[in-house]
């Protein structure tokens, strides 16, 4: 079984993993294998300093993370062009990991901030789960838990897609709208509904 996990930021989406993780699942995680990637002798390492220049390697010889969201956070092309190199990258070692684990006969979660309707096709999806929460909530936890600004914060979550945009895109919706126990009760309902996906395509593959 081969499940998309995403959510916007601020949502909640990295307690839910984890959680999944917990309970037996094997979690490819797109942002980690982003920065494996850019890593000296990651496979978009040079091709990234070639793009923008020695002025984004730090002093430890590995990419300067900051000098990098600078040029790219406020100019699109920058940005556009990074994606471009580190995308491909990512989805390569994403899918050599999920076909591992899949042969193993693992159910695999693939942790993917920015999945959007072609993921699906793309890695083979047999179901999408979106973490969702409000953006004032959103907003709150960035700015509470995680010491951003609150400008900041509303434009991160202003910059990526809307809740309902992201939701269209689901198979299942985790609401996490609430606390952490209201939470706890939502991710064992979603692997409630992931055992019985597993039940149903075993008895599928048997006959």
């Amino acid at each position: 079984m081969l499940i998309g996990l995403t959510g916007g930021i601020g949502s909640g989406k990295t307690t839910v993993s984890s959680e999944l993780a917990a309970r037996g699942a094997v979690v490819v995680d797109a942002d980690l294998i982003a920065r494996q990637v850019v890593e000296p002798g990651g496979r978009a390492f040079d091709a990234v300093v070639e793009r923008f220049g020695q002025g984004v390697v730090a002093p430890d010889g590995g990419l300067d993370r900051g000098a990098v969201a600078k040029i790219v956070f406020s100019d699109e092309d920058a940005r556009a062009s990074l994606n471009a190199i580190t995308h491909p990258a990512i989805r390569q070692v994403m899918a050599e990991q999920a076909a591992q684990a899949l042969g193993r006969g693992d159910t695999v979660v693939l942790d993917i901030p920015l999945l959007d309707s072609s993921a699906r096709a793309r890695f083979g999806l047999d179901a999408v789960v979106v973490v969702d929460a409000p953006v004032e909530v959103a907003v709150a936890r960035l700015v509470g838990q995680r010491g951003f600004d609150e400008a900041d914060a509303r434009a991160r979550v202003a910059a990526q897609i809307t809740r309902q945009e992201r939701c269209s895109l689901a198979d299942f919706v985790v609401d996490n709208g609430g606390n952490r126990e209201q939470l706890g009760e939502e991710i064992d309902r979603l692997w409630s509904w992931i055992v019985g996906l597993v039940s149903q395509k075993g008895d599928r593959g048997s006959v």
